[in-house]
C-alpha cells in the first residue's frame, strides 16, 4: 500500500473539498496511508507543533486568503510544505490543485524531493467562448498550461478537458482520464418503507408544493440569475423552487426575487450537514444546474445517484454526464428562454420526471461510482511507483 501526500482544502466547501474528502476517505479504507496537507491557519498554541508533525496525517500550511475559488498562500507556505514532506517521506504527492501561486512551484519542489507528483486539475470550463465567465476559465487553462506539462501526471475529468490541455501543449501521455464518482450506496433513491429523520424533517420544512432545487454556489459563473427569472415568468402553481447554498450574489439575488403567493421561491442558505443534503435530494423531483462554466459537478452526479430528474447546461463535462437521455442538457446561451419552455413541461409530466431519474440513476451506477474512480485512481499510483 502506498503511503500518498494529499495536497487539498477542507474549507470552505466547494467541489475540491468533497472530492479530497471522498477520496481521500476511501483510499483510507483501502489501506493506503494518507497524509492531508491543506490550508489552515494554526492557533499560536499550535504554532510550536508544526515542526513536529513526522507522523501528523493532517498537515496545516499558513494562508493569507482562502476562497471557494482560489488560496493565496503566506510567504513561509513553500518551506512549510518542503519541511512537511522530507519529514512524512510519502511515496508519491497527489495535488488536488486549489489555484494558488504555490501549485506552481510543486513540480520543482517534489523533483528536489525526488517524489512522484500528479495533479488532479479541478477548474471549471466551458470548451466554447460564449460568455465572460467561459473567457476567465480559458485564461486559467492558459496560465496553467506550462506549469501541468511538468506533472508526472494531471488527472481530468473528461474528453473535452483533455482535448482542452492537448490543444494548450500538455501532452496525451501527461494526462490520465478519471471521471468523479459518488458514493451510490450513500446517495441512494428515497426508500419506500423506512425515511430517515432527517428525510421527515426537510419534508416538514417544505410542505406539500413538488421542488425544483438548485444546490451550489451562488456567483456569477453558476448563472442562477437566469433560473430566477424563469421560474418567476412561469406559472409554477403546485411546485417551490429551492435554492440551497451560499455566496457573493445571494443577498442582491435573495432581494430581487422574493417569493409570492403564485410564484414560490425557498432560499435554504448553505447546507453544511450531508445527510440534510441527501434528504434534500430525496425530496426533489427537478435538479437544475445553469451554469456558464463547470468541471464535472459532484452536486449533478449526486442528484443523479439520487434519482432525482436533472437538467444542466453543457459546460464542461456536464453534458457528457446527462447525454443519451440520462438527463436535459440545455446550452450556455440564453438558458433563461429555455428553462421557460422546458420547466411547465417538466411540471406537467410527472411521468417523465420519473423516467428522467431512473435513467438518471442508472448511467451513475455504470459509469461514475467512487469505487471505479479509486480503483482507476490506484491503478494510475501503481504506475507511477
Amino acid at each position: 500500500m502506498a503511503h500518498i501526500a494529499w495536497l487539498g482544502k477542507k474549507s470552505p466547501f466547494c467541489g475540491n473539498v468533497s472530492y479530497g474528502i471522498s477520496t481521500t476517505r476511501e483510499l483510507k479504507e483501502r489501506g493506503h496511508q494518507v497524509s492531508f496537507i491543506h490550508f489552515d491557519n494554526p492557533s499560536d498554541s499550535d504554532i510550536s507543533k508544526t515542526s513536529l508533525l513526522a507522523n501528523d496525517p493532517d498537515v496545516s500550511l499558513p494562508y493569507l486568503i482562502k476562497s471557494q475559488v482560489y488560496t493565496i498562500p503566506s510567504p513561509r507556505a513553500q518551506r512549510e510544505l518542503r519541511e512537511s514532506l522530507e519529514r512524512l517521506k510519502p511515496d508519491l504527492v497527489h495535488a488536488s490543485l486549489t489555484l494558488s501561486p504555490l501549485d506552481f512551484r510543486l513540480p520543482d519542489l517534489c523533483q528536489q524531493i525526488q517524489v512522484p507528483l500528479l495533479a488532479t486539475f479541478h477548474p471549471p470550463f466551458d470548451s466554447k467562448i460564449r460568455s465572460l465567465s467561459a473567457s476567465t476559465q480559458q485564461l486559467t487553462y492558459q496560465l496553467y498550461a506550462p506549469s501541468l506539462g511538468r506533472f508526472d501526471k494531471v488527472i481530468v475529468f473528461s474528453e473535452i478537458q483533455a482535448d482542452v490541455l492537448n490543444k494548450l501543449g500538455v501532452k496525451e501521455k501527461r494526462i490520465e482520464i478519471i471521471p468523479n464518482g459518488v458514493d451510490t450506496s450513500l446517495w441512494t433513491p428515497k426508500a419506500e418503507k423506512s425515511i430517515e429523520s432527517e428525510e421527515r424533517e426537510v419534508q416538514k420544512k417544505l410542505g406539500k408544493k413538488r421542488v425544483f432545487l438548485y444546490m451550489g454556489r451562488i456567483a456569477t459563473e453558476k448563472n442562477v440569475e437566469a433560473l430566477l427569472k424563469a421560474w418567476k415568468q412561469i406559472n409554477s402553481n403546485g411546485c417551490q423552487l429551492v435554492i440551497v447554498g451560499d455566496g457573493p450574489l445571494r443577498p442582491t439575488l435573495e432581494n430581487n426575487f422574493l417569493s409570492t403567493d403564485e410564484c414560490e421561491i425557498r432560499w435554504w442558505g448553505y447546507e453544511a450537514d450531508l445527510k440534510t443534503r441527501l434528504a434534500l435530494l430525496r425530496c426533489t423531483e427537478v435538479f437544475i444546474l445553469p451554469s456558464l462554466v463547470e468541471g464535472l459537478s459532484i452536486a449533478l452526479l449526486e442528484a443523479m445517484s439520487t434519482g432525482t430528474a436533472c437538467i444542466a447546461t453543457d459546460a464542461g463535462a456536464d453534458g457528457e454526464v446527462l447525454k443519451d437521455g440520462a438527463g436535459i442538457t440545455l446550452s450556455t446561451e440564453s438558458v433563461t428562454s429555455q428553462l421557460k419552455t422546458l420547466l411547465p413541461v417538466l411540471r406537467e409530466h410527472r411521468f417523465l420526471t420519473s423516467h428522467l431519474g431512473r435513467r438518471a440513476r442508472l448511467r451513475v451506477l455504470e459509469q461514475y461510482t467512487l469505487k471505479n474512480n479509486i480503483n482507476s485512481l490506484e491503478c494510475l499510483y501503481k504506475k507511477l511507483l
